[in-house]
C-alpha cells in the first residue's frame, strides 16, 4: 500500500525551495535606445543603480535593474519563428540562467554579494516591434522577466550565483538531491 501524499498547500509550493541559477549575461544601457553594451561585471548600488546604465540617478528606485530568464530567449526566439534571440535584444541588464525568475517574485534575491528586491515584472514596450517586426511584442508577454530594486551595494560579475534570500524560512536553500 502507498504511503498518502502530503498535503501541500499553496504557499508551501510557492516558497518550496529551488536551485540557485547563475548570471551568463550582463548589459548597459550607456543612453536611450543606444544598443546594450555586453560586460563582465557590473557595479550596482542602492542610490545611484547601476554604473553605466542611462537609468542611474533616476528618481524611481524600483525600476535600478532588470533580469531576464536565458530560458525565456529560446522561447521567445521559438515565438518568433528565430533559432536564436540575443541577449541585448530585450533590453534588460541581467540575464540569469538555471532558476524562474517568476519564482523569486515576493522575495529577496542575491546575485554574487549584492542583494535586489523584486519590484514587479519587466512588461514589453512597443520597441519590441521595432526590433523584431509584427509580432514581437507578443512573443515577449510573459516572459519579458522583472525589474529590481538594489538593497546592498556590490559587484555583479559573469557566473556569479543568483539565490533567494529570504532568512524567515528554508524556502531560499537549495533541495536535497
Amino acid at each position: 500500500m502507498r504511503s498518502p501524499v502530503p498535503q501541500r498547500t499553496l504557499f508551501n509550493l510557492l516558497s518550496a525551495p529551488m536551485r540557485p541559477g547563475r548570471v551568463v549575461w550582463i548589459g548597459l544601457r550607456p543612453a536611450r535606445r543606444a544598443p546594450l553594451t555586453p560586460v563582465g561585471q557590473g557595479a550596482l548600488d542602492p542610490l545611484t543603480g547601476l554604473a553605466g546604465d542611462h537609468y542611474t540617478n533616476r528618481n524611481s528606485r524600483s525600476r535600478q535593474v532588470t533580469l531576464i530568464a536565458q530560458e525565456a530567449l529560446g522561447a521567445i526566439a521559438a515565438y518568433l519563428g528565430r533559432t536564436v534571440v540575443e541577449p541585448g535584444m530585450l533590453r534588460r541588464n541581467i540575464v540569469i540562467a538555471g532558476i524562474n525568475p517568476h519564482a523569486l517574485k515576493s522575495r529577496g534575491v542575491r546575485i554574487g554579494s549584492v542583494e535586489l528586491q523584486i519590484t514587479g515584472e519587466c512588461h514589453p514596450c512597443s520597441r519590441m516591434e521595432e526590433i523584431f517586426g509584427p509580432g514581437g511584442y507578443n512573443a515577449v508577454r510573459g516572459h519579458g522577466g522583472l525589474t529590481a530594486r538594489i538593497l546592498t551595494p556590490g559587484i555583479v560579475r559573469l557566473g556569479d550565483p543568483v539565490a533567494c534570500v529570504d532568512a524567515a524560512s528554508a524556502a531560499c536553500t537549495e533541495p536535497p538531491g
